[in-house]
């Protein structure tokens, strides 16, 4: 195979996603964050089966791969929300289409 024929992540946004949201718990995360914000406790409820060690994992993977955003929200009582961050909805569309195929 040419190099002009192999694939990677630079020219297959599908494999590049698959890397990213390669896990138990992350690719979950993101199909929520399609919805709008999400509150750890709220996904400790929907999430069956996870815990809170896995979901905290990938959430900060998921944030460090600029997939989503904390925001600290100063409100009473003070709490954090992810949100998808613009990187996250660029990927929104290819997300959509490997899950239409399933």
């Amino acid at each position: 195979m040419t190099a002009k024929n192999e694939m990677n992540e630079s020219n297959c946004p599908a494999e590049g996603l698959l890397k990213m949201l390669s896990g138990k718990w992350k690719p979950q995360i993101f199909r929520l964050a399609l919805n709008g914000a999400l509150r750890f406790n709220t996904l400790l409820r929907q999430m069956e089966g996870s815990n809170k060690q896995s979901v905290a994992t990938a959430l900060r993977e998921l944030e460090e791969q600029g997939i989503l955003e904390k925001v600290v929200v100063k409100q009473k009582p003070l709490h954090i929300e992810y949100y998808l961050s613009e990187k996250g909805k660029a990927l929104v569309p290819v997300f959509l289409q490997l899950e239409s195929l399933s």
